[in-house]
């Protein structure tokens, strides 16, 4: 099974760390968003990933090479924003005589189980019922099956509330590409950009079946706020009763669990967690943190700090509250 994973996008609600930091390799839980897509497709049997890139893409490339190196890899750039059937459509020469594809977006995080969707036999579309559908594609369903027989793009009054969260399994790349090729051809755009919705619609319109797979966990890492509530659940998804080693290995510090630890991380004098996560290299001292990402490589002194960001090879110290800092920053409030 091969993947495509668009990740071009600029992450501009993520800024100040979009700056120097491609959205996707953002800490969540220990490691990077696009880590956590990759590793739970590579479980499920996926050996070949093609990565849609744009902004810092030569930073995502050589991420993924080092980490993945075992898989099958390739890197296209799209550098006009023209929309998720565009990004798709960049991949026709590498993908369009393959058996089967799976795409998958690289800006959410699904947890789903990936192989029984690979078991349907037949294309897929994962869907979760939300409060509020107007914001989402949806899906409509035949009446009392899973089989599709529409999708609707951010519609005012959308006749079912089961929203596409992102992960598309298509048993047919060579319909799915003329579906791509015939909205280009045509100019159909929605919000002026060309959506993989329209093509899985003109796919449809060609008696292609196609069913819906409810999942449970859809975590959104598109802003601060909602990168802190996934990285709460990631940690409570991935919780480990490691207590007793994080006490033998961090005796001057109190670590209040579900946390993350880095390598090679200095802990002394703190009280860290619930909810902490720590890539490797960090140092706080003197400090309460909780319900925070820390980049690799920062130091916190003095501070109290709860809800907050901070990027890599930062300096924090004397401060309290809640703090949202790029990488390379020095943050000092006098006493």
């Amino acid at each position: 099974m091969k993947a495509i994973i668009p990740v071009a996008g600029l992450g501009s609600r993520m800024r100040p760390h979009t700056h120097t930091q491609p959205k996707v390799l953002l800490q969540v839980a220990g490691k990077a968003m696009l880590d956590h897509i990759i590793d739970d497709l590579v479980a499920a049997g996926v050996d070949g990933v093609t990565l849609v890139t744009g902004y810092l893409g030569d930073r995502i490339e050589e991420h993924v090479r080092k980490q993945y190196s075992h898989l099958t890899l390739n890197f296209v750039r799209q550098d006009q924003m023209l929309g998720l059937g565009h990004a798709i459509a960049l991949c026709k020469k590498i993908h369009e005589n393959d058996d089967r594809l799976l795409i998958i977006l690289g800006d959410t995080i699904v947890k789903a189980d990936f192989a029984k969707m690979f078991s349907l036999g037949e294309s897929a579309l994962a869907v979760k019922a939300v409060d509020d559908p107007r914001r989402f594609g949806t899906v409509e369903n035949r009446k009392g099956t899973n089989e599709i027989i529409g999708l609707i793009e951010k519609a005012e009054n959308p006749p079912t509330n089961l929203a596409i969260v992102g992960v598309y399994l298509v048993n047919d790349p060579k319909l799915l590409f003329a579906g791509l090729d015939h909205i280009m051809n045509n100019n159909i755009r929605t919000k002026n950009e060309y959506q993989l919705t329209d093509a899985l619609a003109y796919m449809l319109a060609k008696n292609h079946r196609m069913l819906s797979f409810e999942i449970t966990e859809w975590l959104d890492c598109g802003k601060p706020e909602t990168l802190l509530e996934t990285n709460r659940r990631l940690l409570d998804l991935n919780k480990a009763d490691n207590s007793e080693e994080l006490r033998r290995q961090f005796p001057k510090a109190v670590i209040i669990p579900p946390v993350h630890i880095g390598r090679n991380c200095r802990l002394e004098n703190s009280v860290v967690g619930p909810y902490v996560s720590t890539m490797d290299n960090v140092t706080i001292i003197d400090s309460i943190v909780k319900d925070s990402t820390i980049g690799q490589k920062s130091a916190l002194k003095r501070v109290n700090l709860h809800n907050s960001m901070i990027g890599e090879e930062t300096q924090v110290e004397a401060v309290s509250g809640a703090l949202n800092v790029g990488d390379h920053s020095t943050v000092n409030v006098a006493e």
